[in-house]
């Protein structure tokens, strides 16, 4: 029976109740006139009564004659023992009848037995809601499926990924046509594994991967075969490769799949549901035949905590990497998700990517849309450049706060210290370009920012581009420290920065020259980026401890003196710039050409260094 008939069934059974106990109680308060015991032997007396039916506890009976609109019958409670006779004297026809008080207590019974089971079935039926259909499929999987005319996405609709689309192709080639690719005797991939930063469109990746075959597409996230019921995930995970056998050809594919795969490295937690649950996956990826169509996808970011096992050859049998896009890669995005909005003939697409460096499929797809909102705000026609770059000003440093109004010396002090920034940038050989300058606060803590336009896509970085990169994270405090002599704390993040970078150079990349050509950083960071959460003991001596602390503070310092020579040198050029920055509140690039083109700098001596001198007349001497 259909569960949901069988709930309809229940509600009607307690409306026709309702309705029957409704209907009785309606005739017996309009067809029985109820009168007192005194009025009853009045009549009685008077020989009104026609006929008499006594009870243990009441008294019911007919008139003779009636008035109009008045009922025939009455009813009235007994009050004497010898009724009859009075009854007898009065020539009335009479008989008593005995109360059965067994369909009172069946009632009494049934009624709330009835109610109860009533609330019980709405209880459960909520609780089937919740559950997903029931504690009989508690093991069920939540897949969700994904026929060929619902997975519309091709790899026409991935973009930046080329290298991940040609290896993924050759699956499509074996789901399509499995005897041409397999001729040679090669087989069907049994897993491919998609590893890459959030955002990169891995999952993306894997729709159209089931949209080029044509073939059915079961989704889920590692972290839902993790429930409280033990022994509940392997259940899923066994209903989950059962439907994609009977669906196939077809591609299966667990997002988040460190959720689930994570290593066994843990002796305190040895049988625990998630390492059952994962045991459950890799016997089923020994379990099912390459040749059957079905190929298993997985996708993470972190396929440095995943389980050897389930690495191995045999089981995911392909490791592809989605990782951010170059710029090519980002100009590419971009078109694809630029189709949905209006914009100008003459937008060049590649100066937005040249904005971009480090972004994700995902990141591109928010600036568009921020740029199309941008553009709407303003009541254009269509999206102009102009847009994108305030749609990026308000991804990387928030949205305006014009309403936080700065005293005028903190507003002079944090104009002096953006082009501070802007100066240092500008001076030294290999720095990427300022595109912007603004005093406006923005987000939570930012009350002014410059920002700078990279060049191209990095990859590597030599030491002297290290150094400079740190004598510009500099370049405020070293303005404010020539300007105001005293520091504030606007240049806390920048310190933080560059304290990062002299690290770096001296603990992993071994360019300090007391220390050598040895790295002392042994936390390594992850496949994809930093490995939080590792704690592992140090290697070396205190006297080594020390040299490392010693080598970051003088390479810290070292920059700060050559950004403090390079303002002290050009004191009445930041002066102007800063007033005005003051006065436009906003720089661009074409405003700040013909400023920083002024700049001159002292030449370097054999080793490098810059020479400290006087700027233009000015007696700069600062005590640092």
């Amino acid at each position: 029976m259909n569960k949901k008939h069988g709930f309809n069934a229940v509600y009607i059974i307690f409306a026709v109740w309702g309705i029957m106990l409704a209907q009785s109680l309606w005739v017996s308060m309009t067809q029985i006139s109820h009168i007192p015991y005194s009025e009853f032997l009045t009549r009685l007396k008077t020989g009104e009564v026609s006929e008499v039916v006594v009870s243990d506890n009441h008294i019911r009976g007919k008139f003779k004659t009636v008035a109009k609109d008045q009922p025939a019958e009455f009813m009235t409670a007994r009050m004497e023992d010898d009724l009859a006779q009075v009854l007898a004297q009065s020539d009335v026809k009479f008989s008593r009848i005995i109360e059965s008080n067994i369909l009172s207590s069946v009632m009494s019974w049934i009624i709330p037995a009835l109610i109860f089971f009533g609330i019980w079935a709405i209880f459960i039926r909520r609780m089937q809601q919740r559950m997903g259909g029931g504690f009989m499929s508690i093991g069920k999987s939540k897949a969700k499926i994904y026929v060929e005319q619902d997975t519309k996405t091709t790899f026409n609709d991935v973009a930046g990924v080329d290298e991940g689309k040609e290896e993924l192709k050759e699956i499509v080639g074996f789901l399509k046509n499995p005897k041409d690719y397999g001729r040679l005797g090669a087989r069907t991939p049994k897993g491919v594994l998609l590893v890459g930063p959030p955002g990169t469109g891995k999952t993306l990746l894997a729709k159209a991967v089931a949209g080029e075959a044509g073939v059915p597409f079961f989704s889920i996230s590692g972290s839902e075969f993790v429930e409280m019921f033990v022994g509940l995930g392997a259940a899923r995970v066994r209903d989950l490769f059962e439907q994609g056998r009977a669906k196939a050809p077809c591609i299966i594919f667990i997002d988040e799949l460190d959720a689930l795969g994570k290593a066994r490295n843990n002796p305190m937690a040895s049988h625990d549901e998630k390492e059952q649950t994962l045991n459950q996956l890799l016997v089923e990826m020994d379990g099912f035949d390459a040749s059957s169509g079905v190929v298993l996808i997985g996708a993470t970011n972190r396929p440095e905590i995943l389980d050897p096992a389930l690495l191995r050859a045999g089981r995911f049998d392909r490791q592809v990497l989605v990782d951010r896009p170059d710029k090519r890669g980002r100009v590419d995005i971009l078109k694809v998700h630029s189709k949905k909005i209006q914009m100008e003939e003459n937008l060049d697409l590649e100066q937005v990517a040249d904005l971009t460096p480090g972004f994700t499929g995902a990141d591109l797809a928010n600036l568009v849309n921020e740029a199309a909102i941008v553009a709407t705000r303003r009541n254009a026609l269509k999206v102009a450049l102009s847009d994108y770059t305030l749609a990026f000003e308000r991804l990387i440093a928030g949205l305006e706060r014009r309403n936080r109004l700065l005293n005028p010396r903190e507003r002079k002090i944090v104009a002096y210290h953006e082009m501070g920034h802007a100066f240092i940038a500008s001076a030294l050989p290999g720095c990427d370009p300022v595109h912007k300058i603004s005093i406006i606060p923005r987000g939570v803590g930012a009350l002014g920012y410059t920002l700078q336009r990279p060049t191209g896509d990095r990859f590597l970085m030599t030491e002297d581009e290290l150094k400079n990169r740190m004598a510009v994270l500099l370049g405020g405090r070293a303005a404010e420290l020539v300007t105001f002599n005293h520091l504030s704390t606007g240049a806390a993040d920048d310190l933080v920065k560059a304290t990062d970078i002299a690290r770096s150079m001296v603990a992993r990349y071994g360019m300090d020259k007391l220390l050598g050509s040895t790295t002392y950083d042994f936390d390594q960071p992850g496949f994809l980026g930093p490995n939080e959460g590792s704690f592992m003991k140090r290697k070396y001596s205190d006297e080594t401890a020390r040299e490392l602390d010693v080598s970051v503070k003088n390479l810290v310092e070292d920059q700060l003196d050559r950004a403090v020579s390079i303002i002290g040198q050009n004191r009445l050029l930041l002066e102007e710039g800063a007033n005005l920055l003051l006065e436009k509140e906003t720089l661009d690039q074409k405003q700040l050409e013909s400023l920083v083109a002024r700049i001159r700098i002292t030449e370097v001596d054999r080793g490098g260094n810059f020479v400290v001198g006087k700027a233009q007349g000015d007696d700069i001497s600062p005590t640092l």
